[in-house]
């Protein structure tokens, strides 16, 4: 039997050379992290581009700064050591690999990998007995912890007020045509186009089990239809909508929700607890949809409600009349 070997080292187990190069490549790790959200945001936000480059260049002092004390007390030859290989110490997972970060998800990441390693560089500081290399690895800790202030001034001198406000409502615009159009579309025609089939076969029946699956079956092919649709129609490109997958995603998602929500009900098999549930899930649903209307649509909420119960309400009352005529 071969015996195996762990592919980790604890962090409490490192020897003072290699948390110096764990810190190297870190830092390393940092700056292409910030380079790459700075080459995904140049082309629509080209000022907060140059805030993450800015970052970059930060960590790229901090890497020179501890490969300087490296070259001092251990010589040129740098252990390879990264965060990946230690366990309990600087963890990060690949969140700059998700093509959904908006800009302010990506502010958020960055907020958050200066604080993880001003966390990270205040351990490795009480682990070293050198003077000389405590005194950088506290320096390198403040200056992590003091990088919100430096990313602000990057903002201040890349961005000021009209750039940065220019920015965020083109992400907001961006996130309202990409996931909240659609998915709204979706939970439109869902909630309501499902009404009329689904209460239609509940009067006519009165078989909650066979409700359900008219329901179900309504609701997922609609979903299907809704998803292929928003996807096929527009490819983003002269729209501005985004990806077409990611529409038609919140679109199939939503129409299919919107439709299971008073489907669902009818799994309980006494007919009229689950016709008094499922309208009291309509309820909900259409309350949802005029929220959200007014929550990223503007429309004035008693508008959006007097649009979304007149509808639904004509749609139900056709599903009573048509089951139980």
């Amino acid at each position: 039997m071969i015996p195996t070997i762990s592919a980790r080292r604890r962090f409490a187990d490192l020897s003072e050379q290699e948390i110096l190069a764990l810190a190297i490549s870190s830092e390393e790790d940092d700056a292409r992290i910030y380079r790459h959200y700075a080459e995904r945001l140049r082309g629509e936000y080209p000022a907060s581009a140059a805030v993450f480059e800015g970052m970059a260049a930060e960590e790229d002092g901090h890497r020179q700064r501890l490969i300087d004390l490296h070259v001092q007390r251990f010589g040129t030859v740098i252990p390879l050591l990264r965060r990946e290989h230690v366990a309990g110490g600087l963890a990060r997972g690949p969140v700059w690999l998700k093509e959904t970060m908006g800009l302010e998800a990506i502010r958020a990441e960055a907020r958050g990998m200066e604080r993880r390693a001003a966390e990270f560089y205040l351990r490795a500081a009480g682990r070293v007995a050198d003077a000389a290399t405590r005194r950088l690895l506290g320096d390198l800790a403040a200056a992590e912890a003091g990088h919100v202030q430096i990313a602000e001034g990057l903002e201040t001198q890349h961005l000021g007020e009209g750039a940065k406000a220019e920015e965020d409502g083109a992400a907001r615009r961006q996130f309202i045509l990409t996931w909240v159009q659609p998915g709204l579309a979706g939970l439109m025609d869902g909630s309501v186009s499902t009404l009329a089939p689904i209460f239609a076969t509940a009067f006519a029946t009165q078989n909650t089990w066979t409700t359900f699956l008219v329901g179900l079956a309504a609701s997922v092919g609609a979903g299907i239809s809704m998803g292929f649709t928003e996807a096929a129609h527009d490819d983003g490109v002269i729209s501005g909508r985004g990806s077409p997958w990611k529409r038609g995603l919140a679109s199939g998602v939503m129409t299919a929700l919107g439709g299971l929500g008073h489907a669902l009900p009818y799994l309980i098999p006494e007919f009229w607890t689950a016709t008094t549930l499922a309208m009291l899930v309509v309820f909900v649903e259409l309350w949802a949809i005029a929220w959200i209307q007014n929550r990223y649509m503007e429309t004035p909420f008693l508008r959006a409600a007097l649009q979304v119960v007149l509808g639904g309400a004509l749609v139900f009352a056709a599903g009573v009349l048509i089951g139980g005529g």
